[in-house]
């Protein structure tokens, strides 16, 4: 793999959107090699990387641990929420049409980021999960401010043979009708893209919106390690 942006623009976006839009998920990857994953997740041990460690039991959002990237990001996260943001604009441009929501995201992701960082949102939202036996990642949405972009993507960094349980889920609310719930694989170097909180669905009587949360069920052995591309910075 010659570079993690060469990877993500080789990627079948045609097909990507259009699982995005039937399905509100998509598996992309992988995007990293096993050696990329490796030195991604031994960089969890080095704290001058992170802002900020959340212990998720202190508050209520499961157990397990996970850190924020500190600015400036490692270059492996950079160059993939700055390859990745581009071809998910135009699927989130599209859907909030569909929505009937005004707000348009531009090309470039450096562009987001001003308009982020001209409201208060200037802390990196990038980050690294850690899970052991056990733990567990309650449903939830990633928002951190007013400027939401609506898709982020989460890459798998553990060997998918190192664990068991620890599955990512994802919870579809739709309107009058029960939840749907999907698991979603993921290979070592694979990575999710799914909605941060609001995806379109076509019914009988036009669009509507269904709220989405997603989070990962009990790691029943091993451990496991992911990394989070969220595209918004937060307050």
């Amino acid at each position: 793999m010659a570079s993690v942006p060469a990877a993500v623009n080789a990627l079948d976006w045609a097909h990507i959107a259009s699982e995005l839009d039937a399905q509100g998920v998509a598996v992309i990857g992988p995007v990293l090699t096993r050696q990329q994953c490796e030195e991604l997740a031994a960089a969890y041990a080095d704290d001058r990387r992170f802002r900020s460690r959340i212990i998720m039991a202190r508050h209520g959002f499961g157990r397990g641990e996970y850190k924020y990237f500190a600015y400036p990001l490692p270059g492996r996260i950079l160059a993939l929420r700055t390859a990745l943001y581009p071809p998910l604009a135009e699927v989130a441009n599209r859907w909030n049409a569909a929505m009937g929501i005004a707000t348009h995201y531009p090309a470039a992701h450096g562009d987001f980021l001003k308009r982020c960082h001209a409201a208060g949102q200037t802390k990196p939202t990038p980050l690294m999960l850690q899970y052991g036996p056990g733990d567990y990642n309650c449903l939830h949405q990633d928002i951190y401010g007013e400027h939401v972009f609506p898709l982020q993507v989460t890459i798998l960094l553990s060997s998918s043979n190192s664990f068991t349980g620890g599955e990512f889920v994802l919870t579809e609310q739709r309107p009058r009708m029960q939840s749907r719930a999907q698991v979603v694989p993921l290979a070592q170097g694979e990575g999710v893209i799914f909605p941060v909180r609001h995806r379109p669905v076509a019914g009988s009587r036009g669009t509507y919106r269904v709220t989405m949360r997603h989070g990962v069920s009990r790691l029943r052995s091993g451990q496991r390690m992911t990394a989070g591309i969220i595209f918004h910075d937060a307050e």
